[in-house]
């Protein structure tokens, strides 16, 4: 017995403290203060959800101004229309705070006002925009930071941008909040760079503003004649659309809510208007600076380093060449800060995904928590699926850009769609409506119409790539969805089919013995397949059982965000429920106990406590139920977490003997009964 028990323990004891290394020390779920540790402040939430919006000022104003082609003069108009937007679409999404409170992100959204079709369409559109958003932020940051190394350095962008990839998982492995924390200077490096470039840019030609004007007056009147009303339309619009990408991080904003410090609808309006503010500012800044300076395309530079280069590269202090050291500074945070806009992909891609399994349309395991308090499984298969678009793409920004620009003013879309839904539904009973009404709309017109414009313009430029993948993501989670609503049917139709339990109400139990053989049965809440359980166990084995313990554990899942109480409310629910077993199995005669935990990962926490069961009940045998099929298929230990399994792979290591009881489920309609022949451990 002590050397089976010993030789596992090494192991599992070097694997424990290379986890804690790694990913740190296991929360207190117990600790008061846990979702204030936790959670972060309306600046630290700016910090990590705000970067993605930033971070887009390297590609998206570009985008927008290169589209103009020699028609610069259309810069002022194209600044004002970008900064409006953001603050439209910010404004929107900041009503869209208030009315989820808990996290209004667009599946959220989608879901609930315009019903869960809607509502899975908005989450795999986000799923895949999240995905590229890691992958082609990552891109984008190593491909600014070689722009200032030699070509030779080329060979090695690839491999540095993998590696980013799992360095950044890791540290969301560990926690949101300690990832955002050690992000905080790079993000304060670019934002006071870019004050510096923008105001300091626009001060320099303040004397100039006359002839900019003249310059945009006669410009507007020559494209007029040229081109004439339409056709010169058309160019603004294609350009306002073609820099889309400046807006995709407004979202991140609501659905990040259940990350943020309480009150958390003020703190998430707060981190929203410090978003808008500095990416209007910032897009919008740099409209205008590209028109000032006349900054051109220059190979093998992005525009953003040609401006930084025109306006403090011939700086001198002395013999210090401190604009080179600027423009230095200035470019490396912008690359920076596109590795930190990954982070919003980490942060808000696995919360859509627990929230889209809590509704089975994913495996439920994308719902739980690690002993760290983050979503583990939606992170790791977050980080894996950007590597493979890396991989697929070899980095190209192009094509990158093009693929994930779509699907977010998809989501744009339906949230707009869905809040512009409720204010008319609303409008006799909320005297407010008149006021929301024509926000969301205007919103919901300007998404719309950037997204048509993005299609017809992007859809062969590698846009379709999109489609497909998401497209193929809503069919899988329609197959899932299916999968367990019939799975539920089945375990309906068992329960039916179980007789009502004979108890006596008057009936009083024997005092509990822990030296007398007692059958530990691991249930779930209170159910009639619970019961049931029990009762197969002193049929199977009559005469040998004097006592029972129940034993269940309250899992915690991405809803634990949703407010401070959640551990205490799973404690209570657990408690009752075992309270439920132990009242019926008195009824019955049978002397009974329970006993729980309160944790993140079922298999760890049951597991552990059937280990100090054993050690107090000397003649201990453990039960279990689990789901099986007649004809199991490759998909479901995927979509089963067949922990029954897993506890007993774990106990019969420690020498403690575990019987699992199955439940038999068929997938054809044959009469369903609960028990098989026991398998024993």
């Amino acid at each position: 017995m002590d050397n089976s028990v010993s030789e596992p323990r090494l192991p599992r004891l070097m694997r424990s403290r290379l986890k804690r290394v790694l990913f740190g020390a296991p929360r207190n779920l117990h600790d008061p203060s846990l979702g204030h540790k936790i959670s972060l402040i309306a600046f630290l939430a700016w910090v990590g959800l705000g970067a993605d919006g930033l971070s887009s000022s390297a590609y998206g104003p570009p985008e927008a101004f290169l589209a103009l082609g020699n028609h610069t003069y259309l810069a002022v108009m194209l600044a004002l229309a970008t900064a409006l937007t953001v603050f439209i679409i910010s404004y929107a999404y900041s009503r869209i705070i208030e009315h989820f409170p808990h996290g209004g992100g667009g599946y959220v959204v989608a879901t609930e006002l315009l019903g869960s079709s809607a509502g899975v369409v908005s989450g795999c559109a986000l799923l895949v925009d999240y995905i590229l958003t890691i992958t082609v932020s990552i891109a984008a940051g190593t491909e600014a930071i070689f722009s200032l190394a030699p070509l030779a350095w080329q060979p090695y962008k690839l491999p540095v941008e993998f590696v980013a990839i799992i360095f950044l998982t890791m540290m969301n492995l560990r926690g949101v909040k300690e990832s955002v924390s050690m992000l905080v200077p790079i993000f304060l490096t670019f934002v006071v760079t870019h004050i510096i470039l923008i105001f300091g840019g626009c001060f320099m030609h303040v004397t100039d503003l006359p002839a900019m004007a003249h310059d945009v007056h006669y410009g507007f009147r020559d494209g007029l004649t040229q081109m004439g009303k339409w056709g010169l339309f058309l160019l603004f619009l294609r350009a306002y659309s073609m820099g889309a990408g400046t807006y995709t991080g407004i979202e991140a904003v609501s659905n990040g809510l259940g990350i943020m410090r309480d009150p958390k609808v003020e703190t998430g309006k707060r981190t929203m208007t410090y978003m808008a503010v500095s990416l209007a500012v910032t897009a919008g800044g740099l409209l205008l600076c590209y028109m000032l300076f006349h900054v051109r395309a220059v190979e093998g530079q992005t525009l953003n380093a040609v401006l930084a280069n025109q306006f403090a590269g011939g700086f001198h202090i002395g013999s210090l060449p401190a604009g080179t050291w600027f423009v230095a500074v200035t470019i490396s945070s912008e690359a920076v800060l596109l590795m930190v806009a990954a982070q919003t992909g980490f942060i808000d891609g696995p919360r859509v995904m627990a929230n889209m399994a809590i509704d089975s349309w994913l495996p439920r395991r994308f719902a739980g928590l690690s002993d760290r308090l983050t979503m583990q499984n939606g992170v790791l298969l977050i980080g894996v699926a950007a590597g493979l678009a890396l991989a697929y793409t070899r980095g190209s920004i192009g094509i990158l850009v093009v693929m994930y620009s779509i699907n977010v003013f998809a989501t744009f879309s339906l949230s707009e769609m869905g809040m512009v839904r409720f204010w008319i539904r609303h409008r006799k009973t909320d005297p407010h409506w008149k006021k929301h009404l024509p926000v969301h709309a205007t919103g919901l017109v300007l998404c719309m119409s950037i997204l048509v414009v993005m299609l017809s313009e992007k859809l062969k430029e590698g846009g379709w790539i999109t489609l497909v993948v998401t497209m193929l993501c809503i069919s899988l989670c329609f197959i899932i969805r299916r999968h367990y609503r019939t799975i539920v049917e089945r375990v309906r139709e068992v329960e039916s089919s179980l007789e009502d339990i004979p108890a006596d109400a008057n009936q009083t139990a024997p005092e509990f013995d822990p030296k007398k053989p007692t059958a530990v049965i691991l249930v779930g809440g209170y159910a009639r397949l619970g019961i049931h359980c029990m009762l197969n166990v002193f049929r199977l084995f009559p005469q040998v059982f004097r006592n029972v313990i129940f034993v269940s554990v309250g899992v915690i899942n991405s809803e634990f965000f949703k407010g401070d109480n959640q551990v205490d409310g799973l404690e209570k629910k657990t408690k009752a429920s075992l309270t439920h077993y132990v009242e019926l199995a008195g009824r019955l005669g049978i002397p009974a106990r329970s006993a729980y935990r309160v944790g993140t990962d079922a298999v760890h926490e049951v597991s552990e406590l059937c280990l100090e069961l054993a050690h107090e009940n000397s003649h201990a045998v453990f039960f279990a139920g689990e789901l099986v099929f007649d004809e199991p298929r490759w998909y479901d230990r995927l979509l089963h977490n067949e922990t029954a399994y897993a506890i007993q792979r774990r106990l019969r290591f420690a020498g403690v003997p575990i019987v699992i009881l199955p439940v038999r489920l068929f997938r054809k309609r044959k009469s369903a009964r609960p028990l098989v022949t026991p398998r024993a451990g």
